[in-house]
């Protein structure tokens, strides 16, 4: 699978997983568990590949000129 995530989007994806992946170090309810859907963003935004885009048919990684 190609690469179909772009810079930002890849920063915003781990910044959002990382805080996502910290709930349960700072919540006391039952909703810290919900910080566990933290794994996806940060995975897909290491790998700069994204399932639900190629689904879908999105790309925002910028296209390669050719020489």
């Amino acid at each position: 699978m190609q690469i179909n995530v772009g810079g930002i989007d890849r920063l915003i994806r781990i910044v959002v997983g990382l805080l996502l992946l910290s709930l349960p170090l700072w919540l006391d309810t039952p909703w810290r568990w919900f910080g566990l859907i933290g794994v996806m963003p940060l995975l897909t935004g290491i790998a700069g590949r994204c399932p639900g885009y190629r689904l879908l048919g999105l790309n925002t990684c910028p296209l390669r000129r050719p020489r």
